[in-house]
């Protein structure tokens, strides 16, 4: 066989090897690493691994990478570059702080029609699905929810005399007690124990169950009877503590009853060993957030999400991706041992096995099957508009404001809707 004959054979070789053995697709995905509760995390990759280990199983010509190390703080300004540069992610989380400005740049691919002809959308929770939905479109799912209760100082309260508040407790309920709570208990002269801390004005407009917006996010509804109430009813929480500015300090030493608490940091500082490092002076549990009645009322969810990208070149492989992140019951179900959230999928939170694992990381404790079906069915997700992030900031510091320098609440509420429906629609 001469040298030419040779080389044909070698690309005829070369060819057919290409042909039946094509390279493999690449599919990117964007994580960070830790925790999205600010809680001690060491399993962020792992659920991600093992996802990514089914999928490349079942889709033998594709590789799933992703860039490992990228911590949460800088994760948002390491996904915008990305974006800048037209190389962002096929698949990606999306923290809730950057969900309306993406959605409202059109970087996401919107998911409806993905979703209306493959997945059942009742399956989730309703909140935690609302939190990818923007204009009346999903553009992400949820992977991992984490409600709001309320931490329960159990040794002050006993001190006291006063039962553990019931997870259909109200507002006017958690008053009373806090203001028996609020004493001088050593006879010196100064309060030294106390009814609450952290709680704020948005607390209550949860425990209220109001719409501060319309569903556009065109125009802010401040100026309601409701919303006045429920910063009256902060004022008057702050009152009891006689102009005293309470610290993270005095929580920890166990001289305050109450605090929101999110279920990721019950589940990081309930369990030994960080229970010894932290609120380990004092008996604790949690409840329900209490609402303005015991038929209304709601308390905040915040969610990560998942998306993909606009600009994918690999959407359905994308799509199947994502779904197996969040639809997939298995991995949900290995997500409550990985992480310290829960799953935005019923069946997976309703679980026995869910309701053993958290048992068993509490010990003796208040949070049952029924507490975390009942609080994720009373969730509310934050409004889904292009400006709600800067306009709810604005919100926090005038009322902060309006509250700490006993303002008139009617006249500056009547100003403040003013001024933000002023900037929705500039």
């Amino acid at each position: 066989m001469n040298k030419i004959l040779k080389i044909i054979l070698i690309v005829v070789v070369l060819l057919i090897g290409l042909i039946c053995y094509p390279k493999k697709i690449v599919l990117t995905i964007g994580i960070f690493a830790g925790s999205n509760w600010d809680v001690p995390s060491s399993e962020s990759y792992t659920l991600i691994d093992e996802a990514i280990a089914l999928f490349e199983e079942k889709y033998p010509n594709v590789e799933v990478q992703y860039e490992s190390g990228i911590l949460k703080d800088d994760y948002s300004s390491w996904l915008a570059d990305k974006m800048l540069a037209g190389d962002e992610p096929d698949v990606f989380m999306v923290l809730n702080s950057d969900f309306n400005t993406f959605s409202s740049l059109g970087v996401l691919e919107n998911l409806t029609s993905y979703i209306e002809s493959d997945i059942n959308t009742s399956f989730y929770y309703e909140s935690a699905l609302e939190a990818g939905n923007y204009q009346d479109e999903q553009y992400a799912l949820p992977y991992e929810c984490n409600p709001t209760l309320m931490f329960v100082n159990k040794t002050l309260l006993e001190k006291e005399g006063i039962d553990i508040p019931d997870n259909d407790w109200t507002l006017e309920d958690f008053y009373n007690i806090c203001k028996q709570i609020t004493k001088d208990s050593d006879g010196d002269g100064i309060i030294d124990q106390y009814g609450v801390y952290n709680y704020d004005w948005l607390d209550a407009i949860y425990a209220y169950g109001i719409d501060l917006f319309d569903e556009d996010g065109t125009t802010c509804y401040l100026n309601q009877t409701s919303v006045k109430e429920a910063i009256s009813f902060v004022q008057k929480l702050i009152d009891l503590n006689q102009n005293q500015n309470l610290t993270s300090d005095q929580f920890d030493k166990g001289q305050i009853a109450f605090s929101p608490m999110t279920l990721a940091e019950y589940r990081t500082y309930k369990p030994y060993p960080w229970r010894i490092k932290k609120y380990s002076q004092f008996e604790w549990d949690c409840v329900k957030m209490p609402s303005s009645s015991t038929s209304t009322g709601y308390s905040e969810i915040s969610t990560t999400l998942i998306s993909m990208s606009s600009r994918s070149t690999h959407k359905t492989l994308a799509w199947e991706f994502l779904k197996l992140l969040t639809y997939d019951t298995t991995l949900q179900q290995n997500l409550i041992q990985y992480s310290q959230g829960i799953s935005a999928l019923k069946t997976v939170t309703q679980s026995d096995e869910t309701i053993q694992i958290i048992s068993e990381e509490a010990g003796d404790s208040l949070v049952n099957l029924s507490l975390l079906d009942e609080v994720m069915e009373s969730t509310r997700s934050s409004s889904q508009f292009k400006k709600y992030e800067s306009v709810i900031s604005t919100l926090d510091t005038s009322i902060s404001s309006m509250i700490n320098n006993g303002e008139d609440i009617d006249l500056s509420l009547a100003a403040l809707q003013k001024e933000i429906n002023q900037t929705l629609n500039e």
